[in-house]
This record gives structure tokens, C-alpha cells and sequence, in this order.
């Protein structure tokens, strides 16, 4: 018999902290932690193609929107493109005086003074500086022993101290991060955070920020939350430090971990939106601000149009998000068993605004996020969107999005509940064909041109727009970009593209492309889709599809 290559026996089991009468079990959180954003380091280190500047600018911007306070914003030193952007935020007076942006550095004197560099003229900064601790990294990468790990930590620190002092003009705050920490023995975490404010001297009135990063998840949220409380419990001149968490998700518990550590004495919380970050991701802020929102705690965090985050955040990282992800999926207050939707439906009949939230299979009122009641209760026909998504891109080609699979099926539904019987595939190819390709278009393309300059598009048209004619001119990143700007600009009307899908229909040359958009206005949703051979033209007249419905809704309203 062949040995088993799924083999146990090469992991140890990770050594529980030796703590007694451990108080975090019997704690509640009754407040948000400071949050820490670190979309723009952490986040951005971990794309495949890492953002660009236009991209940086629109999610600081959103961060801010959403109410960070303190915002890491990079490794100056360790990139010119980052070096680049921390200059940006200053020189163009975009960060807000009751923000702190944050950057990060190694604790190498070239590095440090690198960093400080990037700085310059900043209002408020937190200089962030660190180095590895764990046992793995001292013997294996860096073979040295505990001692000269805490000399790497006391001349980072000096070196961060000494340069400061070179710049009064900008109040600093220094946080020290013992990389590795989960990996480290949690007295010589101590050790060597204790040398390190030795050197910075930190009062009560101007703390130093200790950071005990989970780099990687090495056990169970419990024992990390230990190791917090033994810190807490020995870390010298306590009043004087701020505790901070930066949980990792490599075991699937980084929001468990991070809110069992807050509860053990941390203060501070350092994460992404939507857990973006290398490996399996960072703490999901979202979900962890979105937990403490649903007892009725202030997360100090504005979440009120989630739609929104979820499609700055893709746009900027280019990765979707999951479905049924807390809070944030298009699908997680969505119910399809019969029995869930029943409950939800009694329970909503009988709701009175201002009453407690006690619904059936909602944790929380999906409005608070600018979600709708209707994407809560869908009734499905027995082959349900999955039955219809398959006949349209198995006979017809068309591989529908999630998003449009959800709205198509609902036309389906309603058709096979006024008839009570089968709908065969034409029918479904009938029903498509009337509700996008086919339906009444009060905008519609009738010559266009692009220019393009320096990186961006100037695009040209005429449009007939309720059968007069139109002239359109815009400027943007793409086509469609410049698009978009152009028809807000000439109807006055402030939409968002939501979603945006497209595919081949066929192989070769001559093959056909299909493009899916999705706009908001005003909380509701309107789809377009249209089918060309020139792929520009299939995505201005799916726009146009979709901006139809807007202004045929629009003209009926007036």
C-alpha cells in the first residue's frame, strides 16, 4: 500500500500560552477600537498588478469617506511609486486634519531616513517601523540569536527617534511591530517592546503604538487572544503604549481573533476593506465594524452604501467579491428555501420602523447598507437562475453574470407563475431578446469618434436622445470612461456603472461580443445588454440599454 501523501505528522501542534485566570472569556466589547487602515500598503503589496496612483487617490478618498482616522498609505522606502504617492497626499493637501496617515519601514537606517524623506511637511504622521521576531525567522532567515534581533529593534528605534527630532515641524507618533509575533515567544515579544519604548520613552499623554501582528495564523483565535492578555499583563509602562492588532486570515479566523484580542486588552485594529492581503487576506474591517453594529455598538465606521465600497474596492484591486461574504456579498440576505422566505416575510409584515431589529435570518436591516427588501426574498422556478443561466449559455451562448442571472430569473419567474406551466428554451431566448436586446431605447449611438492622448480618451458623438439629436464630449481613463462623463455631463443625471461583464459569443474572427452593465441611481438598478462585432460599440450601446430604462423610469416619474 502506497503512503499517504496527505501527511499530519510533518505539522506540530502550536503550544497553548501558559496564562492563569485569564479575564478576556468574561469581557464584552462595548466600544469600536481605533480602526487602522491598510488597504494602500498591505492590500496593494498583495495585488497581482499593483494600483496606480488615479487609483490610490479614489480609495484614500474613500476610506476617508467611510471615516478612517488613521490610514497606512505605504512603504515609501521600498518603492518610488510609493515613495511618489505619500508625496502626492502632501504636497496636494489631500489628507484631512483629523486624519493620520501612516507609512511603514524595516528597521534599517537607510530605510528609516528613506521613510522620514517621503514625509516631509506632513502635518501628523505614524512612522511604523519593524523587523521579525519569531523563531523560525531568527534561525532560518536570519541566523542570528534573541539578542541581536532586540539590537535590530534598539537601533530602529533610535534611528526613528533621531530623526524625528530633525523634523519638529510634524508631530510623530511611533509604532513599533515585532513582525511575526504569533511565532514569537510572548515573553521576548515583551523583551524586545520593552527595549524599544526604553528608547522612545512614551507618556500617557503621547503613547507609542505597539502593533502584535498575527503576519501568519498559526492557532486558534482563543490562544492568540492569550497571548494578547500576557502582553498586556507584562508589557512595562502600560498606560504609556497602545496595544494594536494586525490579524491575518490564513486560518479563517482573523475577525474572530482580532475581536477575542480586542476583548484581552488591544485598542487598536489594523485592517483592509473586504480583507484584501496577501495569502488568504487580512481582518475584514467590514465585517468586523458590521459585527459590532449589529448589538447596537457605534463602529464609528460608515458603511450606508455598501454597493458603493464594493465597487470602488474591485475597481482598485480588480478582485471580485464573493457572493455570500459577510455584509458585503450580493447575496448574503438572500433567501431561496421556501421556509426562510416565509419567515422573513412574516416577520417584515409585522415590523414597525424604530422597533428592535428581530427578523428571521437577518442579523441586520439590509437597508442600513443601501441594500433593498427586494434582494431578500427571490422565488425560484424549480430550475431556479441556475436552470435558466444554463440554457441560455448552453443553446445560446450568452454566460450570464451572477448579478443578471438573480434579475433574469425573476422576469422567468413571473412568467412560469402566470402560466403554471414549462417554459422551453425559445421561450426563455423570447423573453431576454424583449427585456434587453430588443426593449424601446430613448438613448441610442448614431456616430462616434476617439482621440487618444497622453493615456486618456477623448471620445465624440452624436446621440439620438428622445428623437432629437444629441451632441456629446467627454474625456476619461477608457472609452467608456470618457463615455460616461459625457452623457452625465449633457443629461445632468449622476449615475454609477455597478457591474460590467463581457465575453465572445463564438470563436474566429467574426465572432460576436456581448457586453452585461449594471447602472444605479437613486438607489435602484437598471441592466443593459447589447451584442457587435466591434466590441466599443457593444459596450456604449449596453450602456445606452441601461440608461434607456433610467430615463423611460425618469419620464414616467415626471
Amino acid at each position: 500500500m502506497s503512503k499517504n501523501r496527505f501527511d499530519h505528522t510533518k505539522y506540530k501542534p502550536f503550544q497553548p500560552i501558559a496564562i492563569k485566570d485569564r479575564t478576556w472569556p468574561d469581557r464584552l466589547i462595548d466600544q469600536a477600537p481605533t480602526w487602522c487602515s491598510v488597504d494602500l500598503r498591505d492590500g496593494n503589496q498583495a495585488l497581482i498588478e499593483p494600483m496606480s496612483v488615479e487609483q490610490k487617490k479614489k480609495l484614500f478618498s474613500l476610506l476617508v469617506e467611510v471615516g478612517f482616522k488613521e490610514i497606512e498609505v505605504g512603504f515609501p522606502a521600498a518603492s518610488q511609486p510609493d515613495f511618489d504617492f505619500v508625496r502626492c497626499l502632501i504636497e496636494e493637501n489631500r489628507v484631512p486634519d483629523d486624519v493620520t496617515i501612516q507609512v511603514l519601514t524595516q528597521a534599517r537606517p537607510e530605510l528609516i531616513q528613506r521613510t522620514f524623506e517621503s514625509l516631509k511637511g506632513a502635518r501628523r504622521a505614524i512612522l511604523h517601523v519593524y523587523n521579525s521576531t519569531s523563531v523560525v525567522q531568527r534561525e532560518k532567515v536570519f541566523k542570528t540569536d534573541k539578542a541581536g534581533i532586540v539590537d535590530i529593534a534598539v537601533a530602529g528605534a533610535t534611528e526613528v527617534k533621531r530623526c524625528a527630532d530633525l523634523a519638529p515641524e510634524t508631530e510623530w507618533v511611533f509604532q513599533y511591530s515585532p513582525e511575526s509575533f504569533t511565532g514569537t515567544e510572548v515573553d521576548f515579544a515583551v523583551e524586545v517592546c520593552d527595549a524599544v519604548t526604553s528608547v522612545w520613552q512614551p507618556t500617557p499623554d503621547n503613547p507609542s503604538i505597539i502593533n502584535l501582528p498575527a503576519t501568519v495564523e498559526m492557532a486558534t483565535p482563543n490562544v492568540y487572544a492569550d497571548q494578547i492578555e500576557w502582553f498586556c499583563r507584562n508589557i512595562k509602562n502600560r498606560d504609556s503604549v497602545i496595544v494594536s492588532l494586525h490579524t491575518h486570515n490564513d486560518r479563517a479566523c482573523a475577525v474572530a481573533a482580532a475581536e477575542l484580542a480586542v476583548m484581552a486588552g488591544a485598542q487598536r485594529v489594523e485592517g483592509t476593506l473586504l480583507g484584501n492581503g496577501e495569502r488568504t487576506g487580512n481582518m475584514d474591517i467590514v465585517i468586523m465594524a458590521m459585527n459590532l453594529y449589529s448589538q447596537g455598538i457605534d463602529p464609528e465606521l460608515d458603511f450606508h452604501d455598501m454597493d458603493k465600497i464594493v465597487s470602488v474596492v474591485r475597481e482598485c484591486t480588480q478582485i471580485d467579491v464573493h457572493p455570500r461574504q459577510a455584509y458585503s456579498g450580493d447575496l448574503v440576505f438572500t433567501a431561496f428555501s421556501g421556509s426562510h422566505q416565509d419567515a422573513i416575510k412574516k416577520c417584515l409584515d409585522v415590523y414597525e420602523e424604530g422597533a428592535p431589529w428581530e427578523i428571521a435570518y437577518l442579523p441586520i436591516d439590509p437597508r442600513d447598507i443601501g441594500r433593498t427588501y427586494q434582494d431578500v426574498i427571490r422565488v425560484n422556478s424549480q430550475s431556479g437562475k441556475g436552470g435558466v443561466a444554463y440554457v441560455l449559455a448552453n443553446k445560446f451562448g450568452f454566460q450570464l453574470p451572477r448579478w443578471l442571472q438573480i434579475e433574469f430569473s425573476q422576469v422567468v419567474q413571473k412568467v412560469t407563475e402566470d402560466t403554471g406551466q414549462e417554459i422551453h428554451p425559445d421561450q426563455i431566448w423570447d423573453l431576454f431578446n424583449q427585456h434587453y436586446l430588443n426593449n424601446k431605447k430613448l438613448l441610442s449611438l448614431e456616430n462616434f469618434s476617439i482621440e487618444k492622448a497622453a493615456g486618456r480618451e477623448t471620445f465624440a458623438a452624436k446621440l439620438d436622445y428622445f428623437g432629437k439629436e444629441l451632441e456629446i464630449n467627454g474625456e476619461g481613463d477608457g472609452v467608456l470612461d470618457a463615455f460616461v462623463e459625457a452623457i452625465k455631463q449633457a443629461i445632468n443625471i449622476d449615475f454609477e456603472i455597478m457591474e460590467y461583464g463581457e465575453h465572445a459569443l463564438g470563436q474566429g474572427a467574426d465572432a460576436e461580443a456581448v457586453t452585461y452593465i449594471q447602472l444605479k441611481f437613486n438607489g435602484q438598478r437598471y441592466t443593459g445588454v447589447a451584442i457587435s462585432k466591434d466590441i466599443i460599440a457593444s459596450s456604449l450601446n449596453a450602456f445606452m440599454g441601461a440608461a434607456s430604462q433610467l430615463l423611460s423610469e425618469q419620464q414616467v416619474a415626471a
